[in-house]
């Protein structure tokens, strides 16, 4: 059986970054304004898109009822909709937990326990929920038209494609005139069948837009 001190209300707080380069200076700054003991603060250098966080799985492991947990912000707690409101669901409904998302002071499980004030929580939650991962949602979407706007442009992506070999003009001649087979021409090459298909093509094609410019 556990004695007085086992259960006293403890105090968490959990920091997230989405990247290792990133700091997480401000969030620890404010948890240690709240005297939130440093043993007691988490902190995952991870994307908010799911759960699978090992300081976050750590800490849940941790917390008991009554206990409180402090977070700067909702997004740091994730940027999934459907799994930020499961998990919410999870720590104060099933375990009991308070959580107080600094930012936001609606969102303080502390205040408002009964039924109108519950009900305020659960709304603020929901639009922060979805405003966080529309964010996440727009975040990808603009990475994504930045890429094909960069490759529009002409801008290569990933390892530079090595250098060819010296006799790769005269194997892809003989390969375009039947002399070859596509395998053969790969092996004198060096190269994968895939690879050297790969690299004739794009040759071609800088012989095509060569010739064009020139008209």
């Amino acid at each position: 059986m556990e004695n007085q001190k086992d259960r006293e209300k403890r105090i968490y707080g959990y920091v997230r970054v989405s990247s290792s380069d990133q700091k997480e200076d401000r969030q620890l700054a404010v948890l240690q304004k709240l005297s939130v003991p440093e043993e007691h603060i988490f902190k995952d250098k991870q994307s908010g898109k799911d759960f699978e966080r090992p300081e976050y799985i750590r800490m849940v492991k941790l917390l008991r009822e009554d206990d409180l947990l402090y977070i700067k912000s909702i997004d740091r707690l994730g940027r999934n909709y459907t799994e930020i409101l499961e998990q919410w669901r999870i720590l104060t409904k099933e375990r009991g937990i308070d959580i107080v998302v600094l930012d936001m002071p609606l969102l303080d499980t502390r205040r408002g326990k009964d039924l109108m004030g519950t009900f305020l929580s659960d709304i603020v939650l929901q639009v922060l929920s979805f405003v966080a991962e529309n964010e996440r949602i727009n975040i990808r979407q603009r990475q994504e038209e930045g890429i094909a706007a960069a490759k529009a442009r002409g801008v290569q992506f990933g390892r530079p494609p090595g250098a060819l070999p010296d006799n790769f003009q005269e194997i892809c001649r003989l390969w375009r005139d039947g002399a070859l087979t596509g395998a053969a021409a790969a092996k004198e090459c060096g190269m994968a069948l895939s690879t050297f298909r790969y690299r004739a093509k794009a040759e071609e094609r800088k012989r095509r837009e060569g010739r064009d410019s020139e008209r």
